[in-house]
């Protein structure tokens, strides 16, 4: 690989695998329909995943850009049975409240056609939580606290990384955001610079998986040409 330098820094020559115009065609297309598979799930297996499986995927999700390459993410990974049930509990509490006394009617009818609700046994039965957190500074070794950038656009480009990830493995996935979520940070004892930014239960689907026959938005209605 060439290198050289820029204003200082190590710069490495890149080059893309590129392809003609039949061929974009077809990979954009199977890539669109492959995608297209992937499901939020709330039906899983307690089936063991390799543990190396879960390190692939936080390598994948890692590869994605970053403000000022700051990387401004934390991946905990939570397998120990006592720790998910004490996750599971404190989100319960969040979500039974908030089905009660926070969220709209509006709101409480737009989740209807998803069947979810406040009780969140996924939580204990999938083999691993991932518990995504973002990173708002970090701190140098004479104590200076160094702002990170665009902080929450970073994290969730890797956050869609991860799930393409996860996909791509043979898992599934649930996006679980309760809220407040301050006692993810309690309980896995993050540093002051961590907020948890997503929750994501990840293993195989149960023999019996069911999820909501819901329809995607059109190309039409999702994107504007000018």
């Amino acid at each position: 690989m060439n290198q050289k330098d820029i204003n200082g820094y190590p710069f490495a020559s890149y080059s893309k695998e590129s392809y003609n115009s039949s061929e974009m065609l077809l990979r954009s297309k199977t890539f669109y329909e492959w995608m297209d598979t992937r499901r939020t799930c709330r039906d899983f297996s307690d089936k063991p995943v390799p543990k190396e499986v879960i390190e692939n995927i936080l390598l994948a999700a890692s590869t994605a850009p970053s403000g000022a390459h700051k990387q401004p993410w934390s991946f905990c990974v939570v397998s120990d049975a006592e720790i998910k049930k004490q996750i599971r509990i404190a989100a319960e509490t969040e979500e039974k409240e908030s089905y009660e006394n926070r969220m709209s009617d509006e709101w409480l009818n737009d989740l209807a056609p998803i069947g979810t609700d406040w009780q969140k046994p996924f939580l204990e039965t999938a083999p691993y939580l991932i518990i995504v957190f973002s990173r708002s500074y970090e701190v140098e070794s004479n104590g200076h606290k160094h702002q990170n950038y665009y902080v929450k656009e970073s994290v969730g480009i890797a956050c869609g990384f991860l799930l393409a990830a996860i996909h791509d493995a043979g898992l599934i996935a649930l996006t679980h955001t309760p809220s407040p979520m301050n006692f993810l940070s309690k309980i896995l004892r993050r540093p002051e610079n961590e907020r948890p930014f997503l929750l994501i239960p990840v293993g195989y689907a149960a023999e019996e998986c069911w999820v909501p026959d819901l329809k995607r938005k059109s190309l039409q209605e999702i994107s504007a040409w000018y």
